[in-house]
């Protein structure tokens, strides 16, 4: 897929193939509303610079920056730096992470962090515990958090449903980003707390499994179940 009009026709098509009882989400956004991008912690191992150029090789425009491309204890120069590189290459930056925003006193360095990047929403991993004060913050920058689930090792989040029945109530900036290789491990239907989630849904992370109860098996998105 290598144009704009491909993508948004793979798009389309995948909604109706996939997901085909989502007829609410379907009514609320078309196609062109769903940004397709790279998380670059699938990059891990480039550089930077590199991971930038198999970006754009890519042809896709948009990307989730991963703390191995801009890291986190560099400077505020230094993050600065970071995002015009990925921003004088043509790519908007859409989030940034897994952020891990369990421990109280680094919270708001994390923000700071993600205002500095030009990441408009952390994909985070916080505690129960740090929640409340996770949407202090959240309200104080206007950042977004999208709270990732990880399957059945995680004591805090393992599901979809985890982190929806934890966020009920608290500011809509708190959403979901919903990992469908961990929601598959935990025994969850994951179309169906996709389409449960609603606008609470603020994220997607797609992967592939050849056993779907098997981390480990993970595979390129279209060779697994």
């Amino acid at each position: 897929m290598t144009t704009s009009t491909s993508r948004r026709g793979f798009l389309a098509s995948s909604a109706a193939l996939a997901l085909p009882s989502l007829s609410s989400v379907a009514a609320a956004a078309k196609a062109d509303d769903i940004k397709l991008g790279v998380a670059t912690y699938s990059l891990r191992e480039f550089p930077r610079a590199q991971a930038i150029e198999i970006v754009k090789k890519l042809d896709v425009e948009y990307v989730s920056i991963k703390e191995f491309h801009i890291r986190y204890k560099s400077t505020p120069e230094e993050w600065a730096q970071g995002r015009k590189d990925f921003e004088d290459a043509g790519l908007k930056i859409l989030s940034g992470g897994n952020i891990d925003l369990k421990k109280p006193d680094e919270l708001r360095t994390m923000f700071e962090y993600a205002k500095a990047c030009g990441i408009p929403m952390m994909v985070c991993a916080p505690a129960h515990a740090t929640l409340a004060q996770v949407e202090k913050l959240v309200k104080e920058y206007n950042i977004k958090a999208a709270i990732h689930n990880h399957g059945p090792e995680d004591k805090e989040f393992p599901d979809p449903k985890s982190v929806l029945d934890a966020i009920k109530g608290m500011d809509q900036r708190m959403g979901l980003c919903i990992d469908i290789g961990h929601t598959s491990r935990t025994g969850a239907n994951f179309v169906e707390w996709i389409e449960k989630a609603g606008p609470r849904l603020l994220d997607v992370h797609v992967k592939d499994l050849k056993d779907p109860m098997v981390a480990r098996s993970q595979v390129a998105v279209g060779d697994g179940m």
